[in-house]
């Protein structure tokens, strides 16, 4: 099928619909809010359409200002890298598990920095309990204090190694909504701690955790969108009406941050094929694997309650000639379940039908 693109109130649209003839998509464009809502409604808004302009990978500026361990509630550890960009004013975050992935712009030495400057901003190689004596904890140190810690470094340094197997990744945006507040209108929180549970018992992998609430329009708006929402509109309709792309997300810093830790081939865990052609579009990480993520309640009936669960769900690995074209599958979801589908559904169906996402709807969905 061949989709037409074109401007609408300032939007561009993809029009798909396959009985009709050009001429006719002509006259019958809408030139109404009224005739604009129910033309929304039967639009697929691919991602090229609505996606803003990439910025060139040679203009993106970054550079990690910290790094901490982070112990967890489920009793293994991350270290959370914290970046700043020349493209915008926010702190975007690196979540990372395993001891071998390291970032480039925090090791580099700073000016006039000491040992100890570069153990409080995390520029330290092994773990400190193991390297830093007690006599060495304070922030002023004797000559002879510097130079054991220093080569304390060396040492652990030279003994450091990254695995040359592609680890695990998933680039989220921030969702205070699904994530703080456990909204049942998305399944972000869901993703979000189904990775870092897979990532835990991996022992290894990175989510780049970027600032970019609401597919990119922020929370004020999306509050906005959850309104129209109510009103009838989908996630998608309710942006554009907003006069917003369906997603505004772009994914260079993102390809930035995964640069900077020294990442060349990755497992993707992502249904977004966006993510996969705007990663390989700037040509310096490799898609070798996507991971599906699959909602729980779709392969497991009894939870499809109208609760959003937050548990990892099932994994898929496919080719990377799979992922060029986009055909991808996921495990096949139940039809077993009586339940009226909940928010969650009705949002997922509309990612899939109207963005592109790879999932495979359960058969009550696909009808809707």
């Amino acid at each position: 099928m061949v989709s037409k693109v074109f401007t609408l109130f300032g939007m561009n649209v993809v029009s798909n619909d396959p009985s009709m003839e050009e001429k006719d998509k002509e006259k019958n464009r809408p030139t109404t809010v009224k005739e604009y809502i129910e033309f929304l409604k039967k639009q697929v808004h691919a991602p090229s359409a609505v996606t803003p302009m990439l910025v060139p990978d040679e203009h993106i500026k970054i550079q990690c200002q910290v790094r901490a361990r982070i112990p967890t509630t489920q009793g293994g550890e991350m270290y959370l890298y914290l970046y700043k960009n020349n493209q915008d004013t926010k702190e975007h975050l690196a979540i990372v598990y395993g001891d071998d992935i390291r970032s480039k712009s925090l090791d580099k030495t700073w000016e006039n920095e000491t040992i100890m400057n570069r153990i409080v901003r995390g520029a330290y190689y092994g773990r400190l309990e193991e390297v830093v004596t007690d006599e060495c904890r304070s922030l002023t140190l004797t000559k002879d204090q510097e130079s054991y810690l220093e080569a304390q470094q060396a040492k652990a340094k030279s003994e450091w190694r990254m695995l040359s197997e592609p680890p695990l990744v998933r680039i989220h945006s921030e969702c205070f909504t699904g994530e703080t507040v456990h909204s049942a209108r998305c399944d972000c929180g869901e993703q979000l701690d189904s990775a870092m549970a897979q990532m835990q018992a991996a022992g290894r992998g990175v989510i780049v955790y970027l600032r970019q609430e609401g597919r990119g329009i922020g929370l004020l708006e999306k509050l906005k969108a959850y309104n129209l929402q109510d009103l009838g509109h989908d996630t998608v309709a309710a942006n554009v009406l907003l006069q917003h792309p369906a997603d505004g997300r772009t994914y260079g810093i993102a390809n930035a941050i995964l640069k900077d830790l020294q990442l060349k081939e990755i497992d993707l865990l992502t249904n977004n094929p966006d993510k996969i052609n705007q990663l390989e579009s700037y040509g310096s990480i490799k898609v070798v694997k996507r991971r599906a993520m699959v909602p729980r309640s779709w392969s497991s009936p009894a939870l499809n309650d109208g609760t959003n669960s937050a548990m990892p769900s099932p994994l898929l690995s496919h080719s990377r000639n799979e992922i060029s074209h986009l055909e991808t599958s996921s495990p096949v979801p139940s039809s077993g379940s009586s339940t009226p589908r909940n928010e969650l559904d009705k949002y997922l169906a509309v990612k899939v039908k109207k963005m592109g996402h790879i999932l495979d709807l359960p058969e009550d969905l696909k009808l809707q």
